[in-house]
């Protein structure tokens, strides 16, 4: 048996008490500060805005990653945060992440949104309004029934080579079955098989 409560096998954790104490009595003080003076002023957040990047969802579909125990937590399956330094496993919850308190909040924004002033409405609708006129001047009809055209085109070449490579398959089923002809009429019936075809 061990030969004392001091030795060498004795695993449990030693505390230092008076330097716990010493932060109980640190925060005691700093509870009573708030209560009796003034009160921590609250943490100033910008207005929600929105993004002004556009979110890759597409970039890891239908990719396969392997994954091993060294593999970094942003290269892990699933969408990476960086900003709060989490994974999501799929698109709609990123979404939601990214769209979120916890996210907004580590972004420094608070969730409230600036209200708009009749003034900035009119001018975003102007702005709206001069970037779809600017479209319909781009549509132009000759270039569109060009590009249908090539089209067309791209589709019935791809048939066509969809037809020659059904050809090339039915020719080689064809030598095929003459080789099996040829080998009956030689005497081999065939390969790995003890059964005879009459």
């Amino acid at each position: 048996m061990a030969s004392g409560s001091g030795s060498k096998n004795d695993f449990r954790r030693k505390w230092d008490k008076d330097e716990y104490e010493q932060l109980a009595q640190k925060r005691l003080t700093e509870e009573r500060e708030k209560k009796d003076g003034k009160p921590m002023p609250p943490v100033k957040r910008e207005l929600l805005r929105h993004r002004d990047y556009k979110v890759d969802l597409e970039s890891k579909l239908g990719k396969t990653i392997v994954i091993t125990k060294t593999t970094p937590q942003a290269e892990m399956g699933g969408y990476y945060c960086n900003v709060c330094d989490c994974v999501v496993k799929d698109s709609i919850n990123f979404l939601d992440h990214i769209n979120g308190k916890k996210h907004q909040r580590n972004l420094g924004m608070s969730m409230r949104v600036e209200r708009s002033s009749l003034d900035q409405v009119k001018k975003r609708f102007e702005v709206n309004k001069k970037k779809m006129e600017e479209k319909q001047k781009e549509y132009d009809f000759e270039e569109r029934m060009k590009e249908l055209r090539e089209e067309e085109e791209k589709a019935k070449a791809y048939k066509k080579e969809k037809l020659k490579e059904k050809k090339r398959k039915a020719e080689e089923d064809l030598n095929f079955e003459e080789d099996d002809e040829m080998a009956a009429v030689m005497g081999f019936s065939g390969f790995g098989s003890s059964k005879k075809s009459h």
